[in-house]
């Protein structure tokens, strides 16, 4: 990855931001734009430049950093940093990338960055032109605090539940439950390789083993197919009436 993920800190003490610039100048793919005391220094730095990252304290004078987070429109990916536990369960609404403790050791905020790194390249990768760019084939889901990496060939379909989604992996027991609508999902899933097939399912066109009277098949599953995809899937399997 050649590109640098720009960044901003967000803490309220000082100490804190100085810790955060050391941190994120010993990481190489980092690129800090600026330190913030607060939520109005901030938002003025992400009205006038492209900010990938932010590491935000939570506990700040004028406007918790979960209400920054929730009053902005575009989002970029969010490190929250704080000596506060109470707000994990909020933070895992809020689809942040991770949820760090204060004192933060170098160490816990490497973990951290990595996974920054790894949703940064799901998200940018894709739209690269570049031919020689290797395709990406998974993606990164937050699963109760943690994002948890599926491989698009290990899907075999997603049920939508209004604000959830599961997702059905092969040979697992339980779907991954995760925080998402189907259309987001499926904005982030190869084209050629899934389609929706009725409002609440998403297929994997590879893993299906038989269609019948507008239900597919996939392993114990049965799924319907509305009759306006129905073409859509005869086209998308190749099949010749």
């Amino acid at each position: 990855m050649n590109h640098k993920i720009r960044c901003i800190a967000v803490d309220d003490e000082s100490l804190a931001r100085k810790m955060l610039e050391e941190y994120i100048t010993q990481i190489p793919f980092l690129e800090l734009v600026k330190t913030c005391k607060n939520a109005m220094e901030a938002m003025e730095v992400l009205n006038n430049e492209n900010i990938d990252l932010i590491f935000l304290d939570i506990q700040m004078p004028g406007m918790l950093g979960t209400k920054f987070l929730e009053s902005l429109v575009e989002k970029p990916m969010v490190v929250f940093v704080t000596a506060y536990d109470q707000y994990a369960v909020e933070s895992y609404n809020l689809q942040v990338v991770d949820y760090i403790m204060k004192p933060v050791s170098f160490e816990r905020f490497t973990k951290a960055v990595l996974k920054v790194q790894e949703v940064y390249k799901s998200m940018v990768l894709p739209a690269n032109t570049d031919s020689d760019a290797e395709p990406i084939d998974y993606i990164f889901v937050n699963v109760e605090y943690s994002l948890v990496r599926i491989n698009f060939n290990q899907i075999s379909h997603i049920e939508g539940l209004k604000d959830y989604i599961k997702i059905y992996v092969n040979n697992a027991v339980h779907p991954i439950l995760t925080k998402s609508t189907l259309k987001g999902i499926e904005e982030k899933l190869p084209s050629k390789s899934f389609l929706r097939v009725q409002k609440s399912f998403i297929v994997n066109l590879d893993k299906i083993e038989s269609i019948r009277n507008h239900r597919i098949t996939i392993g114990k599953f049965e799924i319907p197919v509305s009759d306006t995809n129905m073409e859509n899937l005869l086209q998308a399997i190749n099949y010749n009436k």
